[in-house]
């Protein structure tokens, strides 16, 4: 490797470890604040925090690392074309190329990492979340129910009890408030007793109250009255995307379900992704003389966010069989792949120009 490429290797190199490891803190501060709140709301057990924010970050990572390539790869030959650095690697004989091989070496290693985390880390992390869940967040494990406090479950499901007795599994006092498609259930009674709060068959007891089931267009609301009330909440079912998410590779590739496909072109086509938007940035980066390194981020940012929301539009598209599998997710990439071509065609034309 020569002396060229090593020292702008360096240069994003310091960028990439400074901008990743600045994102991950902030990604990593955020979920656990969001999943504490939780915690204290008696959604998820205080245990489960931790783990969940760790695999958090670890599938956030698959985002991080490409994102933290892109801007270090501008903001560091950003300074070198404000600097007038390219321009003197330029006059001395070398080729453009070598910006794009330098990068190359380590977008790469990058690429390929980030394949390995979207194939692999992030179905794993996706699934030991979960489990997670599903262990820490049964809405009728009275652990994890807080008396005198509205507990919520991802379903819209709401659990108020006077007091909590986490030892004989008995609520006083408690109201439950249940919504479904076109209709609401509410449940008002003395006592409550929890015969089974797995989340598969969840099943209680009520003690001295009134069900009411109201009809959400008016005309056909019903109430009773009962002293013994055993009712089997609807279990909480896990959603395709949920399901796609923590699936194993070969799980996806026999699927035909699109959601499944999506997710398998979603997985493989993130490393490649990746270094196309490194050397997408290599292009972006290029300023005028007397411009300051940072005065390409701008477009720099906008390319960012069309390449962004074109990748979850197109996952989108595919899983809802509007958009056919082929190309499907791959059009992104495909796309970037052109206007790099493009954009290489264009600089080495203007090359041409200014050496004739």
């Amino acid at each position: 490797m020569y002396l060229i490429e090593r020292y702008i290797m360096g240069e994003t190199r310091r960028s990439v470890t400074i901008i990743v490891g600045f994102l991950t803190f902030i990604f990593a501060s955020y979920s656990t604040q969001r999943y504490l709140t939780d915690a204290a709301n008696g959604i998820i057990s205080l245990q489960a925090v931790f783990y969940i924010v760790f695999y958090k970050v670890l599938i956030a990572l698959e985002m991080l690392l490409p994102v933290g390539l892109y801007v270090s790869v501008a903001i560091a030959l950003g300074q070198l074309h404000s600097d007038s650095e390219v321009i003197a690697i330029l006059a001395s004989g070398c080729s453009p190329l070598k910006l794009y091989k330098a990068i190359l070496y380590l977008a790469i290693p990058v690429g390929i990492l980030v394949t390995v985390l979207s194939m692999y880390a992030r179905p794993w992390a996706y699934s030991q979340i979960y489990q997670l869940k599903q262990q820490s967040q049964s809405e009728l494990d009275t652990r994890h129910l807080q008396a005198k406090k509205f507990n919520l479950n991802d379903s819209g499901r709401m659990i108020l009890a006077e007091k909590i007795d986490s030892t004989t599994q008995m609520l006083t006092d408690v109201l439950i408030y249940t919504p479904s498609v076109g209709k609401t259930y509410v449940f008002r009674a003395r006592s409550m007793q929890v015969t089974d709060p797995s989340q598969t068959t969840p099943s209680v007891m009520f003690h001295a109250g009134t069900a009411y089931e109201l009809d959400h267009q008016g005309s056909a609301d019903n109430g009773q009255t009962y002293n013994n009330f055993n009712l089997h909440p609807k279990p909480a079912r896990q959603e395709t995307e949920v399901k796609s998410k923590a699936a194993s590779n070969s799980e996806l590739s026999r699927a035909s379900d699109p959601a499944y496909k999506a997710e398998l072109q979603w997985r493989e086509s993130r490393g490649i992704s990746a270094i196309l938007m490194a050397l997408l940035a290599i292009s972006l980066s290029r300023t005028k003389p007397r411009q300051g390194r940072f005065s390409t981020l701008l477009p720099l940012a906008i390319v960012f966010t069309i390449i962004f929301y074109a990748g979850n539009i197109s996952r989108t598209l595919v899983a809802n069989h509007t958009l056919p599998t082929f190309p499907g997710v791959w059009l992104v990439p495909l796309l970037m792949l052109i206007s790099l071509l493009i954009l290489l065609a264009r600089e080495f034309s203007l090359l041409q120009k200014l050496r004739r």
